[in-house]
């Protein structure tokens, strides 16, 4: 499981990173981080997809808040018993209250009128 996090989280921070810098054209001296290099690339996937560039940003996002969602899914799957428990501990279930006529009535009259 702890593969599968790492496999999927370090795509998911390299690409959102790049992009990130790129976009604001921090390059610290390496020219992938330029903006010029961001819109090559983005030009180079806009005529291979046969995409306006500046559509495809928002369908990566789109993908990558999907896969995360699955990615989620599946460990709350596999997680479910821990989960269960945790819940269970933190929110313990309310007793019915004793059937001898108690109920939420308090038995001492703290009202002060006549």
């Amino acid at each position: 499981m702890k593969w599968f996090l790492i496999l999927w989280a370090c795509p998911v921070i390299l690409l959102t990173g790049w992009y990130g810098l790129s976009y604001y054209d921090m390059s610290f001296g390496i020219f992938m981080l330029t903006r010029q290099a961001h819109d090559l690339v983005f030009a180079v996937y806009g005529h291979v997809l046969d995409l306006p560039p500046e559509t495809i940003p928002p369908l990566v996002a789109r993908a990558i808040a999907f896969d995360s969602l699955i990615v989620f899914a599946i460990i709350g799957y596999r997680k479910r018993r821990e989960i269960r428990t945790w819940y269970s501990r933190r929110f313990p279930a309310v007793q019915p209250a004793e059937s001898g006529g108690a109920s939420l009535a308090n038995t001492v009259n703290l009202s002060s009128a006549p």
